[in-house]
This record gives C-alpha cells, structure tokens and sequence, in this order.
C-alpha cells in the first residue's frame, strides 16, 4: 500500500464529488503570499495550517494552528517548513479554510480478505476512538456495489435521522466510488462535519492509502507518495 498525502487525498475525494474545503499547499511563505493575492477565501476566510508530512500527533508536535487571518497563517508556515520532527523535515504545509460547524461524524472505507467494509458513525473526531461500538459496518463481497438502500439502512443504524440520515448515505455511497475507482485500499475522512450555513457533509480531513502498483492506470495521480 501507498500513503497518500491530505492535499492530493482531498483532491481524489473532490475528483468524485465530495465536498472539501478550499486548501493550497506551499513550500514556502512567498508561495501562500502570492496565492492570497490570487485567492479571496484565503483573504476572507479564518485558516488552517496543518504540516503537510506524513506524521502522527501533529497537533501535539505543535504543527496544526487553527483560526488564523492570512498574516498569521504565513507566520506559521515560516515556522513549520524547515522543522525537523524525528527523520522528515517538514518541506510543505497544507493551508485550508476552516468550516463552521457543530456536528462532526466519521466514514471510512476499507479493503477486506472477503471484499469491501464502509464503515459510518454519528460522531467524529477524537470521541470516535472512544466510542468504537457507535460505528457501523456494511460489508460487501468482492465486485458487489451498495445500494442506495444498504448505504441508507447504514445511516440508520449508525443513528441518523431526518435530512442528514440520507446526505449520510449519499456521502457513504461517494466515499465507496472514490475507493472503488481510485484502486483504494484505506480511505477515512475524520471528522465529516455538517456545515452550519448550508448543512453540507465536508471532508475535513483525508487519510488515504491506495494500490500503489496501480498508477499506470491513473494518469491523473500527478503526486508522489508519502515518505514514512
């Protein structure tokens, strides 16, 4: 399996039709500079700055800063890009807008002996490792597609309700097509947040691993994989 960093994981995921925040990432200061002269929302809108590395604990390491203006956004990339963290020295950081929101959930999809699991629950973020037995499972055998029923029934059992129940479904079912076109073989979004302004599903997050000896068949995979 590869790693595939969080920008291009993003892009996969908006490749086939997920929503995701607006991001760039740079690899230097001067870079985010002339990207804010060239983009509103990073003018606008409060930001992210997270390392983009493939590194665990990045909030304990001190290399994610939340709710930043422009200014403060480019002091902490000069204070990131250059960092040493054990073996990797961070060489990009990833900047996106944050998204209000109030509800956070989680969705992932995985490769199995048997074929394919999506797995869903009604939280997300750090109280999701702490509440394991709220997610659930829809396993299906190699070559089989869900259905919209399954993937709603999926939703239900994971505990949702009203509008959201099917948004979860339709989120669920594009998270599988992703996997399944993509040559995926781990494909996690934690946390999914609903948007408060519109109540949208957003891919906050990306963790994605794929069939790295399938990249003949993806001419568009223009990254290169994660150095662990």
């Amino acid at each position: 399996m590869a790693k595939v960093l969080e920008g291009p994981g993003m892009g996969l995921m908006k490749k086939w039709g997920i929503t995701v925040p607006h991001y760039v990432v740079v690899t230097s200061v001067d870079e985010l500079e002339k990207l804010g002269h060239a983009n509103e929302w990073l003018k606008k809108s409060k930001l992210v700055v997270k390392a983009h590395e493939a590194l665990g604990s990045r909030f304990k390491l001190g290399l994610v800063k939340v709710g930043l203006d422009l200014k403060e956004a480019e002091a902490a990339t000069r204070e990131m890009i250059g960092r040493q963290v054990g073996s990797i020295t961070v060489s990009q950081v990833i900047v996106s807008e944050m998204i209000p929101h109030k509800d956070e959930y989680y969705c992932a999809v995985k490769s199995t002996r048997e074929g394919t699991d999506i797995l869903v629950a009604n939280c997300g973020g750090i109280e999701v490792e702490s509440n394991w037995d709220r997610v659930k499972r829809l396993a299906l055998e190699v070559g089989l597609q869900p259905s919209e029923e399954a993937l709603e029934r999926l939703a239900k059992d994971a505990g949702f309700t009203g509008p959201t129940l099917k948004k979860m479904a339709s989120f669920a079912g594009k998270m599988f097509t992703c996997f399944d076109s993509e040559d995926a073989q781990y494909l996690e979004v934690n946390p999914v947040v609903l948007r408060e302004h519109d109540h949208e599903l957003i891919a906050l997050d990306a963790v994605t691993l794929v069939d790295g000896d399938a990249k003949f068949r993806h001419p568009d995979w223009n990254f290169a994989f994660a150095a662990e």
